[in-house]
């Protein structure tokens, strides 16, 4: 079962002519949420391979013009190929202002509902939840409202060791009971534990979005236990004084949150043009937590299926 991560663009507000600002793309299941929308979005989804009406619900961080440049073309393209079923937009209150405007001008075109879900808590709240995964998303420390966004695997349900059906002699009741984790309790006053009968499949996954942000305390309970992290480096130690003023982070920032959490892998993106090489910005961020990788543009990562 699919879970992996797909950056579309990892400049940040200035693009340069082999990187394109923030777009990327989380498939969990074999269904793809788009994080962040900038310039060129729909061409980069285009050239990737990922269709766009796959995608049902979109995740805006923050309303920065690198992290929504490339919202219009890809509604009015969306509308365009067909599409027909509803729209979820997840982004700052202010959105509403953004969509409004683009209703006005462009919305009698659309054959879809957009429904825009503001993003407003000051915690950690869930967005949205069914029975394979639960989105969440966390405040972050930048110049405007912006947002995080964390995607847990729900635990799936627990299997049966099929050789002690028969040996037990197992009804179906008991099967199910067993299944939702329940413990047996049989007439004779036999005792069937639910853990030496049945076992976790695989261990649920985790993946955490850092946008835009210079470091703050609070993240670490946000993002605590994510398998995977993505997290904004905009700059290096050098120019350490200029990511905290401008509310950004540098690469070893970002190492050090995913230290903190406990993370598997640190993937780092959102690179000021300065660098047109990002690798100092990983040999730095490596040096703090070694598996770190850089967010390269039709890249995806991973997060391996455990059991």
């Amino acid at each position: 079962m699919k879970f992996s991560f797909t950056s579309l663009g990892c400049a940040s507000a200035l693009p340069s002519a082999d990187r394109f600002p923030s777009a990327h793309v989380l498939n969990v299941h074999e269904r793809l949420f788009l994080i962040d929308c900038g310039e060129g979005c729909q061409m980069l989804l285009r050239k990737w391979g990922y269709p766009f009406l796959k995608i049902d619900n979109i995740f805006i961080s923050h309303l920065h013009g690198d992290h929504i440049f490339g919202i219009f073309g890809l509604l009015s393209t969306m509308s365009m190929m067909g599409r027909t079923s509803q729209l979820r937009i997840f982004a700052p209150a202010g959105f509403s202002e953004i969509l409004s405007f683009f209703m006005d001008h462009f919305g009698e075109m659309l054959n879809y509902e957009i429904v825009h879900k503001s993003l407003i808590s000051q915690d950690m709240d869930t967005i949205m939840e069914d029975r394979k995964i639960k989105i969440s998303s966390f405040p972050l420390n930048h110049r405007v409202d912006c947002y995080g966004f964390r995607f847990d695997e729900k635990r799936p349900a627990r299997n049966i060791h099929k050789a002690l059906i028969d040996e037990y002699k197992l009804t179906l009741a008991e099967i199910a009971s067993l299944k939702s984790g329940e413990d047996i309790v049989r007439e004779n006053g036999q005792i069937l534990e639910n853990l030496s009968f049945t076992y976790l499949p695989y261990i649920p996954r985790s993946f955490a979005y850092c946008s835009d942000t210079a470091p703050f305390p609070g993240l670490t309970r946000f993002i605590s236990g994510c398998d995977m992290i993505y997290h904004e480096a905009t700059f290096g130690r050098e120019m350490a004084e200029t990511a905290h003023s401008t509310m950004h982070s540098t690469a070893e920032d970002a190492a050090m949150a995913a230290n903190a959490a406990g993370a598997t892998k640190l993937l780092i993106g959102h690179f000021s043009s300065r660098y047109k090489d990002p690798s100092i910005l990983l040999d730095q961020a490596r040096e703090i937590f070694p598996e770190t990788y850089i967010a390269r543009e039709g890249m995806t990562f991973d997060i391996p299926l455990l059991k």
